[in-house]
């Protein structure tokens, strides 16, 4: 079994294949999706797809896809852009009328593995695209950038 690479490690790693200059290692700069895909190519050899939107608006049309890749992959989806960052753990669709929602888990959460304070303190949990009072969970002046690691083929 492959060890997970060191923060310092995944830095690198973008500086080699060109994607960051030499004075992004040490720094506490984030990355994005796509980034993430670049670290685990390179790293771990685990391909990706991705999914690019220019608006969170287009999320709930692409819920089928996830819906897809969550039945055939089973990985999560990172997502990032825009102002944030989420990881998508699965996708509640009906396929009759259309309606979806998504099991978000906040990666910036930091404290006690404690599931009842993450999940009434908003960490985790099902969202609707547009709640009750009309606020959309994804910003529709936002793009969005999904990332989709795909299972080894064992053969």
């Amino acid at each position: 079994m492959q060890s997970l690479p060191l923060q310092r490690e995944i830095q690198q790693a973008l500086v080699d294949i060109g994607d960051k200059e030499p004075s992004f290692v040490g720094s506490r700069e984030w990355i994005g999706a796509i980034e993430l895909g670049f670290v685990l190519d390179k790293l771990l050899g685990v391909s990706c797809k991705i999914m690019n939107l220019r608006s969170g608006a287009e999320l709930p049309e692409k819920c089928r896809e996830l819906a897809k890749h969550f039945e055939s992959q089973g990985t999560p989806v990172m997502i990032g852009g825009g102002v944030l960052a989420y990881t998508l753990l699965g996708v509640d669709y009906n396929e009759a009328s259309g309606d979806c929602a998504f099991l978000i888990l906040d990666p910036h959460y930091t404290g006690n593995d404690d599931l009842k304070k993450i999940v009434n303190g908003g960490w985790c949990g099902w969202k609707k695209p547009v709640d009750s009072k009309g606020r959309s969970f994804f910003l529709k002046d936002k793009f969005y950038n999904l990332l989709l690691p795909q299972r080894p083929n064992m053969v």
